[in-house]
């Protein structure tokens, strides 16, 4: 079938999460039509993708969608808590209904490709489109990522990647060993430290957060003195930032710190340094424990410093706090174990995912897959990218600055779309 014949749409976004939503509102505010495709339902990854206890690590007045912020246009009544995921995906359903996009759910986009006069077909399980621009919001998690040896470790192991948990009653009976200190991993780290199990976690280089500071939480501090303003353009050090892992803390029961060496003093969890290789039953780690352990409360402090520091030059009266003290040190590092002498009788991974952009026909990707752009907009005319980390500031990629990033796309696409809309 020729493009001719096709249903056209001024744009098409890929994606039916907050962030390709937000885009759609924006969108909508400039009296630009749009239709958002997404291969599941709306917030699938929120609905779907996320285990029984998960909350916000980001207190909820950060939930700043387009025209329904958390604290005003929603009516949240605890701005310095941290929904459950039944109460964000409650909030984002609010936030579709408040302006009724033109979603087409359980339709996947397979393909994306420029037409040789402009614009894009979309090519779709349930029929093809043509557009004139197009917003990728597909994030970038599509591929949970395992390493190879994990398939060289022993059958009898019970596997499991972080996007299928839910539960711990989803694992056989014995210890865990957890793979992945960031954000996720931390967490259901704790979620089998409650169920009284036998934990086992390899400690990787991820960073860590205070969360409650001199009398108010962390990132209340991080933003009153500008943290989350500052762009990747002018970034001390753009590539740490596009790199490092997110730093983790948790928002369970209120919000807390999560301080690893308190976690195997006071609940037994065994801490390893970063996983190495696997082979049968045994499990081999790097003699790195240490070295992360002390990266992570060096980050810890730093930022500590940083509030310090802005409370001391804005004459903030501010409870003091003590200074931190390590509550242990490894003295040896274990390197190998055997997992049946070990008692773990399986392994949960959570070291993350890879995006997957082969579906989209345009020279916008560097090396290793990854788009290029400046605020999501590429050097391919009309080809756009929304909801990935540190588009613009830190807050790219969470809630915190979904409303200003889908804004200045919004207003990109127009001006790209006004020659032709004045023909």
């Amino acid at each position: 079938m020729k493009d001719t014949y096709l249903p056209h749409v001024p744009v098409a976004i890929v994606g039916g999460g907050q962030a390709g939503l937000s885009v759609a509102r924006q969108l909508d505010r400039l009296g630009i039509a749009s239709v958002v495709f997404e291969r599941h339902e709306k917030f699938h990854s929120w609905r779907v993708n996320r285990w029984d206890s998960f909350c916000l690590v980001t207190p909820n007045w950060q939930c700043r969608l387009p025209g329904f912020r958390y604290d005003r246009e929603y009516g949240g009544t605890d701005p310095d808590g941290f929904m459950l995921r039944d109460e964000i995906t409650a909030y984002l359903d609010a936030f579709a209904a408040s302006f009724e996009p033109d979603i087409r759910e359980h339709v996947e986009v397979t393909r994306v490709a420029p037409r040789p006069g402009g614009g894009f077909r979309v090519e779709t399980a349930s029929g093809d489109w043509t557009c004139d621009q197009v917003v990728i919001a597909t994030g970038g998690y599509d591929t949970p990522i395992e390493p190879p040896y994990a398939g060289k470790l022993d059958p009898g192991v019970f596997q499991m990647h972080s996007v299928d948990y839910r539960n711990v009653d989803q694992f056989p009976e014995g210890g865990v060993l957890i793979v992945g200190t960031g954000q996720s991993g931390v967490q259901l780290m704790e979620d089998f430290v409650r169920a009284g199990r036998d934990v086992h976690l390899a400690v990787g280089p991820a960073p860590r957060s205070p969360r409650k500071y001199r009398g108010r939480d962390a990132t209340d501090w991080l933003f009153d003195a500008g943290h989350y303003a500052v762009t990747i353009d002018s970034h001390p050090d753009p590539v740490k930032a596009m790199t490092q892992t997110n730093h983790y803390m948790s928002g369970r029961d209120g919000g807390k710190e999560i301080d690893l060496r308190r976690f195997h003093v006071e609940h037994g969890v065994s801490l390893y340094g970063s996983l190495a290789d696997m082979d049968g039953t045994t499990i081999r780690f790097l003699p790195d424990l240490a070295k992360n352990l002390d990266d992570a409360d060096r980050s810890y402090v730093g930022i500590r410093d940083q509030i310090d520091a802005y409370i001391a030059s804005e004459g903030i009266d501010a409870p003091e706090e003590p200074p931190f003290v390590k509550v242990w040190s490894p003295e040896t590092e274990t390197t190998e174990i055997d997992a049946r002498e070990a008692g773990i009788t399986s392994v949960l991974w959570a070291i993350g995912f890879r995006p997957d952009y082969t579906w989209i026909e345009a020279d916008v990707f560097d090396a290793r897959g990854k788009p290029k752009f400046h605020r999501g907009v590429t050097a391919h005319p009309g080809l756009h990218f929304i909801g990935l980390g540190w588009l613009n500031t830190w807050g790219s990629g969470r809630f915190l600055a979904i409303e200003e990033d889908s804004a200045y796309l919004a207003s990109e696409i127009a001006a790209q779309l006004a020659p032709a809309l004045r023909a």
